[in-house]
């Protein structure tokens, strides 16, 4: 719990003063009982005498002021809370690397089926954006509440090659900055998910990108593809699918993103799940003073109840 208005606690200083001359109320009533010096003739004038229940509605009606000025606090409590703008934007790397069979049926169809799991699963209220990258990049999908949309631009994205990562998610900070109007000003909340099983070998470097991903508070989360033991034929010549693993973990670190090794649609399945509801929810603080006001409606009947039960005066 937290007080929107912590200043106006100062005013239960008052409270101290008051206390006060209550304590010194009760030191004079003592003071005046002591001159009784005949003890028998005291039982006889007051029999029983007051216990520790006299306390209680002092006590009670101190709470209630109390949590009155608590309330004029404003208290209020974090409440976990939707994101209406929310955007994710699903980088995917087409380079010819990803035609290798170390993920069944290939690397590409698995990121393909996985990413369609992915966005089929994501609530109506997310944004979703598709980039495909090569030897350059492409915003196939500008972010919209359109799912099906976007998990049809999926299925149909081809193999090209080169590979250039760094441009893939430049191009996926030009998407969230496109979103609406308010993006330049009020930037969405984002994030990046970029799948990847090669080197960086065209565009722009992948440092220039992290640091621009960076500096607009935008995580971007790297899977690396496949096992990194895989073959494939360019222009009739076998050649090594590598996976720059570490440059990857680089790419998530510095973001403040996550890095992961999925290597089958199952782990895929997991990492997707654990960056959607990431993203979906933010915390803000809700007032809670009509509980305040409650509470001390509550506290002033006690004092009532207890005043007349106790120490209401027969004739």
């Amino acid at each position: 719990m937290t007080f929107l208005e912590p200043e106006r606690l100062w005013w239960l200083l008052l409270l101290v003063p008051l206390l006060g001359a209550y304590v010194f109320a009760q030191t004079q009533r003592r003071e005046y009982t002591v001159r009784f010096t005949n003890l028998s003739l005291l039982d006889q004038v007051v029999p029983h005498r007051p216990d520790v229940r006299r306390h209680v509605p002092t006590a009670l009606f101190t709470l209630t002021l109390g949590v009155l000025i608590a309330s004029m606090a404003l208290p209020a409590m974090p409440v976990e809370q939707p994101r209406e703008r929310a955007t994710i934007i699903v980088a995917v790397d087409v380079s010819l690397s990803m035609a290798a069979t170390d993920i069944e049926p290939d690397r590409l169809r698995a990121a393909k089926e996985s990413a369609q799991g992915f966005v089929a699963t994501l609530p109506d209220r997310f944004n979703v954006g598709l980039v495909a990258f090569s030897a350059q990049a492409t915003v196939v999908s500008s972010p919209t509440h359109d799912h099906q949309a976007v998990i049809g631009s999926i299925e149909n994205l081809q193999l090209g090659p080169g590979t250039a990562i760094g441009e893939g998610v430049f191009a996926s900070l030009d998407a969230i900055r496109g979103f609406d109007e308010e993006s330049q000003d009020d930037p969405p909340p984002s994030a990046i998910v970029l799948l990847s099983d090669g080197e960086n070998t065209s565009g722009r470097e992948i440092a220039q990108a992290s640091a621009a991903a960076r500096q607009e508070g935008v995580p971007v989360s790297t899977i690396a593809f496949g096992t990194g033991a895989a073959m494939i034929e360019i222009d009739g010549y076998q050649v090594p699918a590598d996976i720059d693993k570490e440059a990857l973990q680089e790419l998530a670190q510095v973001t403040e993103g996550h890095f992961y090794e999925a290597e089958s649609e199952t782990e895929l399945d997991d990492v997707y799940e654990d960056i959607g509801s990431s993203l979906g929810t933010e915390t803000v603080h809700e007032e809670i003073v009509t509980r305040f006001v409650l509470i001390a409606i509550l506290l002033a009947l006690a004092t009532a109840a207890t005043s007349l039960l106790w120490f209401q005066r027969l004739p």
